[in-house]
């Protein structure tokens, strides 16, 4: 760990619930933990104005394609929207 990040403890499912108000009293405090259900962490208690944690970026992102490569479709010209809706009850009947 680093010498600024706080000690985190482990802390079971058992304890939390026979300790509860010793584990609130020091998540007050600034203490955090990770809880576990048989020695497998399944989440973690931290104090609400703790740091988010940083998230690692393995590669950065590339951007291949995307909506800012479609360029608008030129219109087939100037034609009323009553030709084009009997254009296209023809294609019913």
């Amino acid at each position: 760990m680093s010498v600024g990040e706080p000690q985190v403890e482990s802390l079971s499912q058992r304890e939390l619930r026979n300790e509860s108000g010793r584990v609130l009293r020091a998540v007050g405090e600034g203490h955090s933990f990770v809880l576990t259900n048989r020695g497998v962490p399944v989440g973690r208690i931290v104090p609400l104005d703790a740091p988010a944690p940083t998230l690692l970026i393995a590669r950065p992102a590339k951007r291949a394609a995307g909506w800012a490569a479609l360029a608008p479709q030129p219109s087939e010209g100037d034609r009323p929207i009553a030709r084009i809706l009997d254009e296209l009850r023809a294609d019913r009947v």
